[in-house]
């Protein structure tokens, strides 16, 4: 016990002055005289005795009543269990991802949590509030109720990592006491320890009564017919689905296509046709779960020609031609001697044939080339050097060639999971007719193999930037050196490395991965490019921007907030259709990883975290208790003085 007030102890001593009082009486008898006084003495000795134990009663009360009263002045407290971080700042970490649509006891997580926050949350106590979107710095509940109100969901996933990395940098002198409402969807171990251990740290868990949901993840071109295109839409289903769900496939709001879907699996591809022109619509199905991911937006564009040069020898090229058709390519093949350096950076695609040497001016301009979005594809010669091939893929990335093997090897290993044979092959075979090389040079390099040998060494890999590849061979494809040009494999292989996914495929960029774009255009010395959603939001927005010849580069970075259908604006001209969706990784409300937060405080409410808080950091005073002990003891001494005789 501590008292706020020690120094009143001090009055204490004043419990002498009762003491004195009763032990030296000053009161003075006077003696009377009886006839008889055998029945006096009796009744005199009886007297004495009562009255000397009223005496010390009420001695012992008097005592007790002064002392009570000098306690309750000096008022006595117990000091609370966690004093010593009374002074700790509040900081609120509010989940707002599309996993908190899910639907609880009382209806949406985030609703609820929302709810939460304004009925419980003391008017008078300062805190930050942070979510993934949003971030209020030292507030007050009053101050921020309209904006908690009308708090949307984020396309931002929650990333506990960088939140936490937010409230760090915010330094102090004082501890932080840190709340942390989140479903715990996709919550992983290594963002856990992003949390300070001095931290005292709350979480609420707000739970899903469902957990079963349906999400549209992705829509490409299966293949390409002549008036039409084939499409496929994977869905992705988690928990249980019974039912069979419409799914749908619209254009500029119009229906194209409808029908039922069973998941017999976690996965599932459907097909759809749809006219081979300019498409700006969407895939969307009808689940019991959560609504973010039942939509999927995309766009294709009408196909332009793609411009394609090869530089090599005219026999040896001879097969590029029969890929790269007039009807799709606007292709043309050019010996070394005779490039005009002026054509290249008007191309898509440039192939490098057997050049038994690369000069260090093509270099520069095809490094150049492949910044800007162009694709470059090198066949090498067994008469270039190693150090010329070398010195040109140091441009690129991590590559490096050996020196050339005279030995025959069968590609045996195909990669159907890389995009360039996305849409290529319907199973993966099993009997297929592998082609061979009867000389090749040693690849090494940290890319991953598109196609191998038996051997596992490489025969085609990859060098990739965020706006195009660098493809390269491992061995020359001519007919003497290998039956590659025979293969049922050249000509998805070459046709699609001369694709750009700008130009043809279904474009359905994700919100927040901020991956650059490019668009067909020449800006002017005033001109901008600007986004506008007509349709649903009305949302617009300038991106980052960079011209690049007859080309300008996008950035969109956390834009758009809102998915949709958006058109590229050059003043009023629309330049081309682009789609924006929402990152799917929020759909599987089964992820919720509540184990790992066993060592934790989880808790039910934010009610509840501030009576703790109150509970532990409040001293329990106690002079109370001693005021009403002291009109106890009064009452006692006047019991004492009226019975006690």
């Amino acid at each position: 016990m501590q008292f706020k007030h020690p120094e009143i102890l001090y009055f204490l001593f004043l419990l002498i002055v009762p003491i004195l009082v009763h032990l030296f009486q000053l009161r003075r008898f006077k003696k009377e005289y009886f006839t008889n006084v055998r029945f006096l003495k009796e009744l005199s000795i009886q007297t004495r005795k009562s009255s000397k134990l009223k005496k010390w009663l009420l001695l012992a009360t008097r005592l007790l009543i002064l002392t009570a009263i000098i306690i309750a002045f000096a008022q006595p407290f117990f000091k609370a269990k966690d004093s010593n971080q009374v002074t700790n700042e509040m900081y609120i970490i509010l989940d707002n991802s599309f996993s908190m649509q899910a639907k609880g006891q009382k209806g949406e997580l985030l609703k609820r949590a929302v709810e939460d926050l304004l009925e419980h949350v003391p008017e008078n106590q300062t805190f930050s509030l942070l979510t993934n979107s949003e971030t209020y710095w030292n507030t007050d509940i009053k101050s921020i109720q309209k904006d908690l109100q009308n708090l949307k969901y984020s396309a931002t996933p929650f990333k506990l990592k960088q939140l936490m990395a937010k409230v760090k940098s915010r330094k102090s002198n004082f501890n932080k006491d840190i709340v942390i409402i989140s479903d715990a969807v996709g919550i992983q171990d290594k963002e856990l320890k992003s949390i300070d251990k001095d931290f005292n740290t709350y979480f609420i868990v707000p739970k899903a009564e469902q957990k079963n949901n349906m999400a549209v993840d992705s829509v490409f071109i299966n293949q390409t017919l002549d008036k039409f295109y084939e499409i496929g839409v994977k869905i992705s289903a988690y928990g249980t689905q019974e039912k069979e769900t419409p799914i749908a496939v619209y254009d500029n709001n119009k229906l194209i296509a409808k029908t039922l879907i069973a998941m017999d699996g976690a996965q599932k591809t459907m097909t759809f046709s749809i006219p081979k022109a300019d498409f700006n619509g969407y895939v969307s199905i009808e689940d019991n779960g959560i609504s973010y991911d039942n939509t999927l937006y995309f766009t294709i564009s009408n196909p332009k020609k793609v411009n394609v040069i090869s530089i090599g020898d005219a026999e040896k090229s001879a097969f590029l031609g029969k890929i790269f058709t007039a009807s799709e390519f606007d292709y043309s093949n050019f010996p070394i001697a005779a490039l005009d350096y002026n054509l290249l950076e008007k191309q898509d695609a440039i192939v490098l044939n057997e050049l038994k040497d690369i000069p260090q001016a093509l270099q520069t301009t095809l490094k150049s080339f492949s910044e800007k979005g162009g694709n470059i594809i090198l066949i090498p010669s067994s008469e270039n050097t190693t150090a010329n091939l070398n010195a040109f893929l140091a441009n690129f990335g991590t590559i490096k060639f050996g020196e050339i093997q005279n030995t025959e090897k069968l590609i045996t290993e195909i990669s159907f999971g890389h995009p360039l044979y996305s849409g290529v092959f319907e199973k993966k075979a099993d009997n297929f007719q592998f082609p061979q090389t009867k000389a090749s040079f040693a690849v090494s390099t940290t890319s991953p193999g598109i196609l191998n040998y038996q051997d596992k060494s490489m025969f085609l890999t990859a060098l990739q930037n965020q706006l195009s590849s660098v493809y390269v061979f491992a061995a020359p494809l001519n007919k003497a050196n290998s039956n590659f040009q025979n293969s049922p494999l050249i000509v998805p292989t070459f046709y699609n490395m001369a694709q750009s996914i700008h130009k043809s495929g279904a474009v359905a960029l994700t919100i927040g991965e901020n991956q650059p774009f490019l668009v067909d255009a020449q800006l002017g010395k005033d001109d901008i490019v600007e986004l506008k959603n007509s349709e649903k939001s009305g949302e617009k927005f300038i991106p980052i921007q960079q011209a690049l010849n007859n080309k300008v580069k996008l950035t969109f970075n956390d834009y758009p907030q809102v998915a949709g259908n958006y058109g590229i604006y050059r003043q009023d001209e629309l330049l081309q259709h682009i789609s924006f969706n929402y990152d799917r990784t929020e759909g599987n409300l089964a992820s919720a990883e509540e184990d790992l937060l066993s060592d934790y405080k989880v808790i039910n409410d934010v009610e509840t975290v501030f009576d703790t808080l109150q509970t532990d950091r409040t001293d329990n005073e106690i002079w109370k208790w001693f005021a009403i002990l002291t009109l106890l003891f009064l009452a006692v001494e006047i019991f004492i003085q009226k019975f006690v005789k």
